[in-house]
């Protein structure tokens, strides 16, 4: 067993864990944050994205180890308080999901995707960075609209921040 310490959602984590151990489990085993999900084992559905040190990762291809001294984001970690991440309440207004399953892992690489891409994003770009999450639902339609309604939300929501930091100097 190895001693392993990160940041998970802005909190300090760390145990002993075995060499083989994935992120995923360790996620959901040890700390018990269980939004972020394991779908296929396989790297193929996306149901387990987070973010390590602000960029999407599949957490079920990533030893714990690797992430050593990490800064690692889940979906539990998005929000603020009771408040919200902009890509959380646009999947919720536009009923980007059914059963639910892929959506943390849908809601994770989206916002990676604008991180990456900006706010203004049309279809075809969305459908294109989203190929690595599978979703058995939907026809992705209303998760295509979510993101992008996101997108723009989280312009405006960065815009709010920024404005709101200035006042207070």
């Amino acid at each position: 067993m190895q001693k392993i310490s990160m940041i998970i959602n802005g909190r300090a984590a760390s145990g002993h864990v075995d060499s083989r151990t994935l992120l995923v489990q360790f996620i959901r085993d040890h700390e018990h944050l269980t939004g972020t999900h394991v779908g296929c084992d396989t790297s193929q559905c996306g149901a387990c994205v987070v973010h390590v040190e602000g960029k999407a990762v599949k957490s079920c291809t990533l030893l714990v180890l690797s992430c050593e001294g990490a800064n690692v984001t889940t979906i539990e970690g998005l929000a603020n308080g009771e408040q919200l991440h902009p890509m959380q309440a646009a999947f919720r207004e536009h009923h980007g999901l059914q059963c639910g399953y892929c959506t943390p892992g849908m809601i994770m690489a989206a916002v990676d995707i604008v991180n990456r891409k900006g706010h203004h994003l049309d279809e075809a770009t969305i459908r294109h960075e989203l190929e690595g999450n599978i979703c058995r639902c939907t026809g992705y339609h209303n998760i295509v609209k979510a993101v992008a309604a996101g997108a723009e939300a989280m312009q405006h929501d960065h815009a709010a921040e920024s404005a709101h930091a200035h006042a207070a100097e």
